[in-house]
């Protein structure tokens, strides 16, 4: 009986220990998507961002002390936002999955698509908001027709 629970105990070891490494290998292919995708650098400039309003907000701390934190924050955030992405991209997309977006992105249509996509998603922003407002406007236009 000792033997039978000395063996169970190795095996939920042994697998605990493969779904780890797993996870591990999991969130180095993430990591690198996001790199490759750009979509890293967007995170980080939306770190950097966030970083300037709290300059304006403590006016008094130095120049150096901004730049090591940014420097930590920079890293520390981004192997954060991954770790805590992992379970969503994992509940939608395999490791191999993955594997096919970083060669996508490290082709050369991918890497133009990748550097272009903040542009896009700037200029799509713009036409969206015009999308809208024409929307708002035929809507009070159809209810103004309505009587309402």
């Amino acid at each position: 009986m000792k033997n039978t629970l000395a063996i169970v105990a190795l095996l939920m070891l042994f697998t605990l220990s493969t779904f780890a490494q797993d996870d591990k290998a999991y969130e180095n292919t993430l990591s690198e998507m996001f790199q490759v995708s750009g979509s890293e650098a967007t995170f980080q400039a939306a770190i950097k961002q966030m970083l300037s309003m709290q300059k304006q907000q403590h006016p008094n701390v130095s120049t150096e002390i901004w730049a090591e934190l940014e420097k930590e924050f920079l890293k520390t955030s981004m192997d954060d936002l991954v770790a805590m992405l992992v379970p969503v991209y994992k509940k939608h997309m395999t490791k191999t999955d993955l594997d096919g977006l970083i060669k996508f992105y490290k082709s050369p249509i991918g890497e133009k698509f990748a550097k272009k996509t903040p542009l896009i998603t700037q200029e799509s922003m713009q036409v969206g908001q015009q999308w809208g407002m024409k929307i708002g406007q035929a809507f009070k236009e159809k209810m103004k027709a309505k009587g309402y």
